[in-house]
């Protein structure tokens, strides 16, 4: 039998303890509780759910065409999810109640105002269609194990009289449709519904919706890693490009798109991923160098280069330093920052302890930088307090090497090459 709205679901966020209070104060949430517990075997198990509900041990409900949901916490906080379920009525149905209420405009406005006048259930049965549960409808599921009602399935149902008493609808979503295909029904059955109705806001609150979240399934698994990133589809066929289209340029874009997901995603399943700081966002021309990095042609590596203001020599340099260390590296070649304060302090005595005093180099601080006299060594400071080593060729300083917290084997590093200048 197909559903006009199966899809429907409102939530709504866990009700405060009902103390001093009855869970019904209209008629119609009366009688949703009398179906409750005319049908139950064991009265004992009532009077234990109302004891819950009383007490707030209701979760948030969801409440869906033919069914609502909730966790239900014991007294011992042992938390159940329990279920209810309640036929829905048949598209024929509704088909007649949208007959019925349209013929009494009482009827519409009384829905509206979030009321359900004995009148208009008794119209309804009159048409075959009945809107309140009766003795045995409301069927319980609980993952306690009990095969009738059991405390957990009262409890919601305490619970749910009281968001019936608030607004009919409720039912009637259990029944089959939500407020807005209701109202669709009866407008196009030949009743408008008021101007407030007709401009209500689509969606759900909002407290509504994040208390979804308490009966929602769990998430499924995470994706597995596969061995290598995927390869994208060949831009290689025999119609010439547009104009201003370079597909060299964008297969090396697609190549290196699709090696950075498979990247990111294998530190995402990695262990303690989720206690890690989100890395910011790199910059354009901080990208630029990452995908200098990938080895692209020279046309396109021409074109990083010009887009990120870089020289060929530059661009080299950066590329240099972003494989040995990313952006952190990256901004210990292209930052110089003033060192000042406890972060000085902390440097002097690093260089301090680092070699005896007859060993200890003659070092020429400028900022964030200690150059080695007569030497073309260099020891640069990045903002973690990590000692980065670099060389002088071809008259620029270039990394040669990964960070380390002691700055002499930092410069020892820097001292194992042959291919510098004086």
């Amino acid at each position: 039998m197909t559903r006009y709205d199966d899809q429907a679901e409102r939530t709504f966020v866990a009700l405060p303890p009902a103390q001093g209070r009855g869970f019904a104060q209209t008629w119609w949430g009366r009688a949703w509780l009398k179906a409750l517990e005319d049908a139950a075997m064991d009265t004992a198990q009532v009077k234990t759910g109302r004891r819950l509900a009383r007490a707030g041990a209701v979760g948030a409900v969801s409440v869906r065409p033919g069914r609502i949901t909730a966790v239900v916490q014991d007294r011992d906080r042992t938390a159940h999810r329990a279920d209810v379920l309640l036929e829905q009525l048949s598209d024929a149905q509704w088909d007649r109640f949208a007959d019925m209420a349209t013929e009494r405009s009482g009827h519409v406005a009384a829905l509206l105002d979030r009321d359900m006048p004995p009148h208009l259930v008794e119209d309804a049965a009159a048409a075959g269609i009945d809107l309140l549960p009766g003795m045995g409808d409301l069927e319980p599921e609980c993952d306690c194990g009990a095969w009738d009602h059991c405390g957990h399935t009262a409890a919601l149902c305490y619970q749910v009289a009281r968001l019936l008493d608030q607004d009919p609808f409720v039912l009637l979503l259990m029944r089959g449709r939500a407020e807005g295909a209701v109202l669709d029904a009866l407008q196009a059955h030949g009743s408008a519904p008021t101007e407030d109705a007709a401009f209500r806001p689509e969606g759900v609150d909002a407290a509504e919706a994040y208390a979804a979240g308490l009966v929602l399934p769990p998430l499924p698994a995470p994706p597995g890693l596969g061995e290598g990133p995927g390869v994208p589809p060949s831009l290689d066929t025999e119609a010439a490009p547009p104009p201003g289209v370079d597909p060299s340029g964008l297969s090396f874009l697609a190549s290196r798109t699709a090696a950075e997901a498979h990247r990111l995603l294998a530190e995402a399943l990695r262990g303690g991923h989720g206690g890690h700081a989100v890395a910011p966002e790199p910059t354009p021309a901080q990208d630029a160098v990452r995908l200098a990095a990938g080895d692209p042609g020279p046309d396109v590596l021409d074109r990083l280069g010009d887009g990120s203001g870089r020289t060929p020599q530059a661009l080299a340099a950066a590329v240099r330093a972003w494989r040995l260390g990313g952006g952190a590296a990256l901004s210990v070649l292209e930052e110089e920052w003033a060192v000042e304060g406890d972060a000085l302090a902390r440097a002097r005595a690093a260089l301090e302890s680092a070699w005896e005093e007859d060993e200890r180099p003659s070092l020429l601080a400028r900022a964030n930088r200690w150059t080695v006299v007569g030497a073309p060594h260099q020891l640069r400071l990045d903002r973690r307090g990590r000692w980065w080593p670099y060389r002088r060729e071809h008259g620029r300083w270039v990394p040669v090497g990964g960070p380390s917290q002691d700055p002499a084997t930092a410069l020892a590093s820097a001292a194992l090459t042959t291919d510098c200048e004086p």
